[in-house]
């Protein structure tokens, strides 16, 4: 039995706010299953005597330079609700 069903796809696609057809659920649970059995794969790889990773890049970066960002109209364009400049998401905490 896949640990990956399309129910569990319709709990993530939920919390995601995605709206997914039949079709897609199938297609999802089944990449979804894919991506676990290879990582389970990985899991089991004897890396006894390879030396840890400090970071993954090896390539060399770029100089970390300030630069201009979104500007708060822009920001606040993109999102769904706002006031007064601000954000509004929906309540977290009990109040």
């Amino acid at each position: 039995m896949p640990r990956i069903d399309e129910k569990t796809v319709d709990s993530v696609a939920r919390l995601a706010r995605l709206q997914l057809d039949p079709q897609e659920r199938a297609r999802f649970a089944r990449e979804l299953e894919s991506i676990l059995s290879w990582a389970e794969s990985l899991q089991a790889l004897d890396t006894t005597g390879v030396p840890p990773m400090a970071g993954g890049a090896s390539a060399e970066l770029r100089d970390d330079a300030p630069r201009d960002g979104l500007g708060r109209d822009v920001a606040l364009g993109q999102a769904p609700d706002h006031e007064d400049g601000l954000f509004r998401v929906p309540r977290v905490l009990p109040g």
